[in-house]
């Protein structure tokens, strides 16, 4: 395939839970292909579970590009858009950075948060059941009464960010995210790295528990992680612990909803049934659909395919998950399904460091929902669900329930 003849991205597709019908078409003709960014710049789409796995562990990929100011973009947000990082010391910034956050997000830590998380949910869901009784007749948007607020409640106190900012951050997240947000979303990063290196001054003089103070004590001990990359790792965490959980947690929600028989299975017996419908939600669900960027250090071949140094190369997790080669029915939902090998959290070194804070809220809350909400339904059908097409976390805008 030629760049002239390549597709471009995001693909379309017919509603919020399916993927795209073009990748199993792509993975026919091979597990590496040729497509257009949302910014109109050619890439590599690596489409098949292998080869994802195979980019992943490669360390001739990387965020970071030889020469950035000829780098192919994939979109105009401020966010996942381009180059990030210094190329002659990326994977020594990458090691530091997990040393440092690795004790916030273990394991361990996750679980000692799970009864937060049940605090939070409870008050939430409360609030829900509080708005339906006053008004029967209207739905209530999980969105913006449950799956929102809850990701945004926890990682502000993982990081230790008022939750008072949250309509400023709010706001920030989005426009920053905006595949054609161009100078606005230039301003929002701008104004969002601003805020936290103000939060960080704050915590330089009354340090807390919390992730922020913990990057203000490394600065002390490193020079070298400077404020600008304080700011950045912050915003970033911040962005990603909200964005893509409130994602999955909206889309979790509609793929149970749209079977009434899946989600009364589920409601029979949701505390016996939740892990293994996680990973299934997490295999199924589709928080972007262009991939995720990494540029390659040196040429590189992979499967019969010549990467040259300095491509873009875009990390098709959506694609990878529904491979058939390594799942039967894979755009079916099962919650049986064993091994359930998927890439949602990427693989290897890179594996997203969010991954338990993810896992503990989807596990905590899907149980509660379906407890306090057994008969909840979708208030209208799914093809009238607006998919968010335009953003890096995807996902939609409302998810309008009733019981």
């Amino acid at each position: 395939m030629t760049t002239a003849e390549a597709p471009q991205l995001p693909f379309d597709r017919p509603d919020a839970l399916a993927a795209a019908p073009i990748f199993a078409r792509l993975r026919a003709q091979g597990p590496i292909v040729r497509v257009i960014t949302p910014a109109g710049d050619p890439a590599w789409l690596v489409t098949s579970y292998d080869a994802v796995r195979e980019v992943f562990r490669d360390r001739r990929f990387g965020r970071s590009h030889p020469a950035p100011e000829q780098a192919a973009r994939i979109s105009h947000a401020a966010i996942q858009d381009g180059p990030s990082g210094n190329f002659e010391t990326e994977e020594a910034d990458h090691k530091r950075m997990r040393r440092m956050l690795a004790p916030a997000f273990s394991a361990p830590r996750m679980r000692a948060l799970d009864q937060r998380v049940t605090e939070i949910a409870t008050e939430l869901l409360d609030a829900m059941e509080a708005q339906h009784a006053a008004n029967p007749d209207q739905p209530v948007d999980l969105y913006t009464a449950l799956a929102f607020p809850l990701p945004v409640l926890v990682i502000c106190e993982l990081l230790g960010v008022p939750y008072a900012d949250r309509a400023l951050f709010a706001d920030l997240s989005e426009r920053i995210a905006v595949f054609d947000g161009g100078a606005d979303a230039r301003q929002a990063m701008a104004d969002f790295n601003a805020y936290m290196r103000r939060l960080a001054e704050v915590k330089r003089a009354d340090p807390k528990p919390d992730v922020i103070s913990d990057m203000v004590q490394v600065q002390r001990e490193d020079p070298g992680f400077t404020d600008d990359d304080l700011a950045t790792l912050a915003a970033g965490l911040l962005f990603a612990g909200h964005e893509t959980t409130a994602t999955r947690l909206c889309l979790g929600t509609l793929l149970l909803l749209t079977d009434h028989e899946r989600r009364d299975a589920f409601a029979a017996d949701p505390d016996g049934q939740v892990n293994d419908a996680v990973e299934e939600i997490l295999r199924l669900t589709v928080t972007g659909g262009v991939g995720l960027l990494r540029y390659a250090h040196e040429d590189v071949e992979i499967e019969g395919v010549r990467i040259a140094r300095g491509d873009a190369v875009l990390v098709s997790i959506e694609s990878a998950n529904r491979d058939e080669a390594v799942f039967d029915s894979p755009d079916d939902y099962d919650p049986h399904r064993s091994p359930n090998v998927h890439v949602a959290f990427g693989h290897g070194a890179h594996v997203c460091i969010g991954a338990n804070l993810a896992r503990t809220e989807l596990r905590t809350v899907f149980p509660m929902i379906f407890k306090r909400f057994p008969g909840l339904t979708l208030a209208k059908p799914l093809d009238q669900i607006a998919v968010r097409k335009n953003r890096v976390a995807g996902g939609v805008d409302e998810v309008p329930v009733t019981w």
